[in-house]
Parts: C-alpha cells; structure tokens; sequence
C-alpha cells in the first residue's frame, strides 16, 4: 500500500440518508473528498497551504463510485484514501469505504495539480517533487 493513504472512521448521521435510511448517494463523494482532505492535513497540507506555499491548488478532473452494498443510519463506515498513480500534471486517488469489513463503496478522483494565476483562473502545471514527497512521508 503506497505512503500516501489515510484511514479514518465515520459515522453515518440521519442527514445522511433518504427516507429508507440508506446514505445517499452524493454523501460519499464528500466523504472521499473528507478522506483527500485529512490526507493532506496529516501531511501539515490543506488546499489553503498549498495555495500559499505553492500557489496551486489540486481541483478534481474525475470522479467516479460504485455502490457495492447500502450503508444505513449509525453506520460506522472505515475510510482508506489512497494515491495510487501520479502523473506529470494530475494523480489519481482511491477510497474503499466499509462496514464490518463489508464493502460498500469504491471510487476514484482524478485530480489536477493547477497553479492560481494573478487573475484568479487555474492553469495546469507539473507536479513539483516536494508535494509528491511530503504525500508519500
């Protein structure tokens, strides 16, 4: 399993689901974002330091889920998000959310490294080493 991978809990609140008490839908693509985004702080990152340290920020080109079993309500799903495969310009990271060792979701974001312009617009850009070093610690 590469460095680059964090795992995590959470636990499915009523707000999270539809009428039937099952997650909907959308709610696991935040919580792969969560994942990324506890990836980075667990590295000393967030989108606002690389914003300032690199002046770049990661936007999500692709992303993608398969729904392998229903989570409900009190649910305590384990998260593991996962660089996988990194490019010149974008990286590819993985999450597997389950329950009980039950799996329940999968899926995958594509995302771009982009440096921020003086205008504000994003403009794709190499990956520099020193991020790719400081994920994989």
């Amino acid at each position: 399993m590469s460095e680059a991978t964090y795992r995590d809990a959470v636990t499915v609140e009523w707000g999270d689901c539809d009428e039937a008490g099952i997650v909907f839908y959308p709610n696991y693509f935040y919580w792969f974002d969560c994942g990324f985004q506890r990836l980075l702080r667990g590295r000393g990152l967030s989108q606002r330091i690389l914003r300032d340290r690199f002046g770049a920020v990661t936007p999500i080109l692709r992303a993608e889920a398969e729904f392998v079993a229903p989570a409900r309500y009190d649910d305590v799903l384990a998260i593991v998000a996962q660089v996988e495969q990194w490019e010149a310009r974008r990286f590819r990271v993985t999450y597997t959310l389950s329950h009980d060792d039950r799996p329940v979701a999968r899926g995958y974001e594509t995302r771009a490294w982009a440096t921020v312009t003086q205008d504000g617009r994003l403009k794709g850009a190499t990956i520099p080493e020193e991020f790719r070093s400081l994920l994989e610690r």
